[in-house]
């Protein structure tokens, strides 16, 4: 049987007639060349917006589901006239809506995940020599309502479908050319990317850039299926997206940068520092449906401790509400905000193995006169909070100072990417794969063969304990630019590795920095922050760290409250957190890592397994 290639048509490639008849002969290329093919097909140009203003004009609270059913024409006109371009072009097609090939949902509407998909009617279409043109964004729920599947739905339809057919590529065509080192409308010097892991997508993804949407990304990763972003008006390669032996690059530090600027910071002041205050805070959150981004919590002084996060501006005002009760319920002393900063990040898997990334980034925000409101770190990804108004030139900085203007170094492997397995739906978790920890000491318990409860189910793909880490933290460190840049100076002069990096929220005056080391270096590393001049520097010499791994971590909201409270009922307290779109990680007292490992083996779901 020949290969099945699954193409996806964004709204400006199908915005006239000329482009649905170019996309058309686009598709009638694969077709001739011995493939089979499946089309994906979004909204025309700006019908999308045209229809969501037309609901307007009738009514500012319009029911989801009726929105739902007004929506999802969109691309039913897009797929019929993509249908009767390539019959004109003398190709058998025909189109099909979410409901006819029996992609079905969840109930959510606008924002519905995908449970199953029928492959059936599709499978014999194109065994009949038919090219299939499939709507995208939309579904049927077990009720047969039409629902949606929000934001970037199309992407996440056409990487479902490759993923349930088998599919050896999808390609994505968009009005770029593919994923570029950051955005060009801010960094004209941004350069475009041949091969990105997905593991650097979805960091890059959930960080603003707006490509491809970060479900779409778990799905590749989870049902490993390459994507190659790609122009729809030239023949030039695109990025791919694949797994990370495909991507790794030799010698690079940094992939790319993001800004996110449309960021809220919410801090809950004096949280008493005893097990389960935590967990009764973001409980509160994850029932409000609340998705939150960067948690940052630092050593506790006199039994509080401070808690900050961020989420996206437009959930600040029904955040605050719900923090300022979950502040009453546990005894905290407030709660602050600030609704105007942006998160600076960077991203690339050359983190695992080289040192110094955070010493460059913090001496070019130095450079820059920026100050640094909050850090938080995971094993590919640094991100930084700074004010709004001096985010986009925080981002032209690291942009920079990492040189992503200069072509990439070679890749480890030259061969062009292929799919992983042509198992279909096999998701990491079922059959044990998941990344080897790169830190000495560590536990791994991965996930048994479950059945899944739908595609878009979250999978979490191991827990792990590290016991091979020390804390460091320089208590009132001044909150001004350049503090941060001279520690991690001294860090990286002293060549001392550094995991882990927590800097809380200031309090107008100073702030806490908190760092992780291997526990033979924390000698030395107390030394260097001693030198440095200012704080006081506080050890302890062996920590616990406790880390969830999996795909959806951040879309699936409750992820890090469910650790939490495994936590809580064990007594364990949380002395340090930090996430990302892969992982959640919070450090604890050496003596209670056994048990906290324990208990998140139970709160998942997983068997154990040493690494």
């Amino acid at each position: 049987m020949s290969s099945l290639v699954v193409q996806k048509f964004g709204g400006t490639s199908v915005a006239d007639s000329d482009k649905i008849l170019a996309a058309a002969r686009r598709a009638i290329r694969a077709r001739r060349a011995g493939r089979r093919v499946l089309v994906v097909v979004s909204a025309r140009g700006h019908t999308t917006d045209e229809l969501i203003a037309l609901a307007r004009e009738i009514t500012d609270r319009p029911p989801a589901r009726e929105m739902d059913m007004l929506l999802s024409t969109g691309e039913q006109v897009s797929v019929a006239l993509m249908a009767m371009a390539i019959e004109a072009l003398g190709v058998p097609a025909i189109s099909f809506t979410g409901a006819q090939i029996g992609l079905v949902t969840d109930s959510f509407h606008t924002k519905a995940r995908i449970r199953n998909i029928s492959t059936e009617r599709m499978a014999q279409a194109l065994d009949d020599g038919k090219i299939v043109i499939v709507a995208g964004f939309q579904g049927i729920d077990e009720n047969y309502n039409i629902t949606t599947l929000g934001r970037g739905g199309s992407d996440t339809t056409a990487v479902a479908l490759a993923a349930v057919l088998g599919a050896e590529v999808c390609e994505i065509y968009t009005d770029v050319d593919g994923v570029y080192t950051t955005d060009p409308r801010i960094v004209p010097e941004a350069r475009k990317i041949d091969r990105i892991s997905y593991d650097e997508m979805l960091e890059l993804a959930s960080l603003g850039a707006g490509v491809m949407h970060s479900r779409s990304i778990e799905f590749a990763k989870k049902y490993g299926v390459p994507i190659h972003v790609r122009s729809s008006f030239s023949d030039a390669p695109g990025t791919w997206i694949v797994d990370e032996s495909d991507a790794r690059r030799l010698g690079s530090r940094v992939t790319g940068a993001a800004l996110a600027k449309d960021e809220a910071r919410i801090t809950i002041l004096g949280v008493p520092d005893r097990p389960g205050v935590v967990h009764a805070i973001f409980s509160r959150i994850a029932e409000s449906n609340l998705v939150v981004d960067m948690i940052v919590q630092n050593i506790a002084t006199d039994g509080v401790a401070d808690v900050s996060f961020t989420v996206a501006s437009a959930d600040l005002a029904e955040t605050l509400n719900t923090a300022r009760e979950a502040a009453n319920e546990v005894g905290a002393a407030g709660v602050t905000h600030d609704a105007e900063v942006a998160k600076v990040s960077v991203v690339g898997m050359g983190m695992k193995t080289h040192s110094g990334v955070a010493t460059i980034l913090f001496e070019a925000l130095a450079a820059a006169n920026i100050n640094i409101q909050m850090i938080s770190t995971s094993e590919i990804k640094i991100s930084v909070l700074v004010s709004r108004d001096a985010a986009a030139e925080a981002l032209r900085a690291t942009h920079r100072a990492f040189e992503l203007d200069r072509p990439a170094v070679s890749f480890a492997k030259a061969e062009d990417p292929k799919r992983t397995s042509q198992a279909r739906l096999a998701p990491i978790g079922e059959n044990g794969d998941s990344a080897r920890s790169s830190s000495a000491g560590a536990v791994r318990s991965k996930s048994p063969a479950a059945a899944q409860r739908g595609m878009e189910d979250l999978v979490i793909s191991g827990v792990e304990l590290d016991v091979s880490q020390a804390r460091l933290t320089l208590m009132e460190l001044p909150d001004q630019p350049g503090y941060a840049a001279r520690v991690f100076r001294k860090i990286s002069d002293a060549q001392i590795l550094v995991d882990m990096i927590v800097q809380s929220a200031s309090n107008h005056e100073n702030t806490h920095l908190s760092l992780t080391v291997p526990r033979g270096e924390s000698v030395r590393a107390v030394a260097a922050l001693a030198s440095v001049g200012v704080g006081r520097v506080v050890l302890e010499p062996a920590i616990a760290k406790l880390s969830v791994l999996g795909v959806g971590i951040r879309t699936h909201t409750g992820v890090a409250t469910r650790m939490f409270g495994a936590l809580a009922k064990k007594n364990i307290n949380i002395a340090l957190i930090n996430t990302s779109e892969v992982r959640v990680n919070v450090a604890t007292e050496s003596a209670h890592g056994a048990a906290g490992i324990e208990a998140l083996r139970e709160a998942f779901g997983l068997d154990r397994e040493n690494a």
